[in-house]
């Protein structure tokens, strides 16, 4: 009460009221977009294909040659060069002077072994892989922020649902109240109404409690830190042809996709170990210049050159079956990776019939809801019509509330499994329908 009396002085003194916060709202296309801007999944994932690219590049650069410079100068005396001593017999020191000293060395593997053509074909199948999983990734943050969206709109129709319920609850209540003062029903009659319009306020707090948990969820989804609510969509896309995202979806899924290149990638490794069967050849060529005087920048064109060209060849003839073992390795994991390649693709052909046939039954279910909606809803108009004059008991008016708000509720639901299944349909096959 004495919160109420400071409200009320405020607004008669023309204090200026608190205009409550403003709720954040966005549609289906802008909450995608911040989700795929702010997930930490597709932050690695594209953190990958930047890793991979690196590889890449990096296989490229071992086909050059190394290069490294060096460049000092310092300062000092000096003993004579003719080894004069003083009277004492101390060597005799020039005056301090500078010296300085410059050099160049280069390097070049000629032959590895072709451990560089397999390096290069392992970061070429291990870049493709990245990006299939970039592609992968974002479909499932897709989906994910799919089922967030829809899941917050489901729960606003089913707080919808639960205010109705309520309503109808409260209005059979006030009748029941009436027609016992009018003596033509029981006490029964109105205390089964109260414990229905009881049943309904607590429907309708779980309803809200669900409704904030889905707002919050889908807030932090799209990096939000308040909840958000869902932009409705009254338009329910339509069935899609289903007849040729079959056979495509084996060829575009981005899972198959990353399996295939990563077991491409496992048996290439292979041709890397096998290189350490071969010899190794390199060249190199050092260029080194030193002198007293100023050099001539930035060659030091001006000293005596010192230069070497050093050929080498290296070839291990037995490293204790080291070789041998990095040779199984690679072909354990070239088969585990084929394994999952081909699982992969199984996995993908068995979830597609699954979601297809959840597909196809949400969207039938939800005429029959619909049905059974409008069915529910006359079955309770003529139970109250009869209830009111005295032919129906409250037990039947009762009942058909409940399967009115079920009806309800059963509507609600099989519209956004329909659409999380064609969500799903999407992910697995790495495109819109």
């Amino acid at each position: 009460m004495r919160r109420m009396l400071v409200v009320i002085t405020l607004a008669a003194l023309g204090a200026p009221a608190r205009a409550p916060a403003q709720q954040v709202e966005v549609t289906l296309p802008e909450a995608i977009r911040r989700a795929l801007e702010v997930q930490p999944a597709m932050v690695q994932a594209r953190g990958d294909t930047r890793n991979a690219g690196a590889s890449r590049r990096t296989a490229l650069g071992a086909f050059l040659p190394s290069l490294s410079t060096s460049a000092g100068a310092s300062r000092g005396n000096r003993p004579v060069p003719s080894g004069d001593t003083t009277a004492a017999g101390e060597p005799i020191f020039l005056p301090p002077g500078y010296s300085y000293s410059g050099g160049l060395n280069a390097s070049l593997d000629l032959f590895v072994g072709f451990r560089r053509l397999a390096n290069l074909r392992v970061s070429a199948a291990n870049q493709d892989a990245a990006n299939a999983g970039l592609v992968n990734q974002r479909f499932q943050v897709t989906l994910q922020t799919k089922q967030l969206y829809y899941d917050a709109l489901a729960s606003e129709e089913l707080l919808r649902v639960a205010e109705a319920q309520v309503r109808r609850a409260q209005q059979q209540l006030q009748t029941s109240i009436d027609k016992l003062r009018a003596g033509s029903a029981t006490r029964s009659d109105s205390l089964r109404s109260t414990v229905e319009h009881g049943n309904a306020r607590i429907s309708l707090l779980q309803a809200q409690a669900n409704l904030a948990t889905a707002q919050a969820n889908l807030g932090r989804q799209i990096g939000v830190d308040a909840p958000v609510r869902a932009v409705p969509d009254t338009v329910l896309p339509a069935l899609p042809d289903t007849g040729p995202l079959r056979s495509a979806a084996l060829q575009t899924a981005p899972q198959v996709l990353q399996t295939a290149a990563q077991a491409r990638a496992a048996r290439t490794q292979i041709w890397a170990a096998r290189s350490q069967y071969w010899p190794s050849l390199s060249v190199s060529y050092n260029n080194s210049r030193t002198g007293t005087a100023t050099p001539d920048l930035p060659l030091f064109s001006n000293y005596p050159e010192r230069f070497t060209w050093r050929f080498g060849l290296s070839w291990t003839i037995f490293n204790g079956f080291q070789r041998e073992q990095q040779q199984v390795s690679a072909s354990v994991a070239r088969d585990l990776a084929d394994a999952r390649a081909a699982d992969a693709r199984r996995q993908v052909n068995a979830d597609l019939a699954r979601q297809l046939a959840a597909l196809s039954t949400a969207r039938e279910q939800i005429e029959i809801s619909r049905s059974n909606v409008a069915a529910a809803t006359e079955d309770l108009r003529v139970q109250q019509e009869r209830y009111r004059v005295g032919v129906a008991t409250i037990l039947d008016l009762l009942t058909s509330q409940t399967s009115l708000t079920q009806a309800d509720v059963n509507l609600v639901q099989t519209r956004f499994n329909y659409l999380i299944a064609r969500a799903q349909v999407e992910a697995l096959a790495g495109r819109e329908l």
